[in-house]
């Protein structure tokens, strides 16, 4: 179902191309301002932060939903972040073909904590994984045993780049914000950033460049579904 535009008076394709780019760069408000302006379109940055707020997550979650069904091998982590000054750890688990299952902002990386993120995992992919793998961290080992005993675990630092490099975009995106206002800030806008970013990020060091450019070709008409902009009439 596409997203409702009444009463915005710009058009869908102005904002889902603002949405884009705040979630695909690490673009601050004020420069995707300037962008826009550069192309003759006014439009305040304060009005660009109320649209990335409302509909980043109404693109992110028509993006799951469009999502293959994940991999039985998961490889969740954590890695802090700073959150009104203060540290937090931010869990994310991806399959084996890189794609973010779930993330979640929290205050410590103890075996509660880790217990919370694997049981909101697991409700939200509805079903266990054949493998999972982690680094050494003791508190994946208890969460494991008390949630999850039948899967098998494999704990090793090196098994586990798949997640740690899927922090990578995410340290960049926090470097530009320069650290996020509030955990409910961190939690809502990386909770949208983790489906949309990827999207286009393919893996593009394993494919042609022709390949790559038919693969965005068709990643972008998704994305023209999922913003309702398909099938729109062509601006003058």
């Amino acid at each position: 179902m596409s997203p409702s535009y009444k009463g915005y008076r710009f058009s869908a394709e102005v904002i889902a191309h603002c949405v884009w780019l705040y979630h695909r760069f690490p673009l601050s408000y004020r420069e995707i301002e300037e962008l826009m302006l550069a192309r003759g379109v006014t439009v305040s940055y304060e009005t660009i932060r109320q649209w990335c707020v409302k509909f980043g997550p109404v693109y992110a979650r028509e993006l799951r939903r469009r999502r293959p069904r994940a991999g039985d091998t998961w490889h969740p982590d954590e890695v802090f972040i700073e959150a009104n000054g203060e540290r937090q750890y931010l869990w994310r688990a991806v399959d084996r073909d890189g794609n973010v299952l779930d993330i979640l902002v929290q205050g410590t990386r103890d075996a509660k904590a880790a217990k919370r993120f694997l049981a909101k995992l697991m409700k939200k992919q509805g079903r266990v994984p054949r493998v999972l793998i982690t680094d050494k961290l003791r508190s994946y080992g208890v969460a494991h045993r008390e949630l999850m005993r039948s899967v098998e675990h494999r704990r090793s630092k090196c098994l586990n780049n798949r997640a740690e490099n899927s922090h990578q975009p995410t340290r960049q995106r926090e470097r530009a914000m320069k650290g996020f206002r509030s955990v409910g800030a961190a939690q809502r806008f990386l909770a949208a950033f983790s489906r949309i970013s990827p999207r286009f990020r393919p893996r593009r060091h394993l494919t042609t460049a022709t390949e790559y450019r038919t693969e965005m070709t068709i990643r972008f008409t998704v994305w023209d579904q999922i913003t309702g902009i398909a099938g729109l009439p062509a601006a003058a």
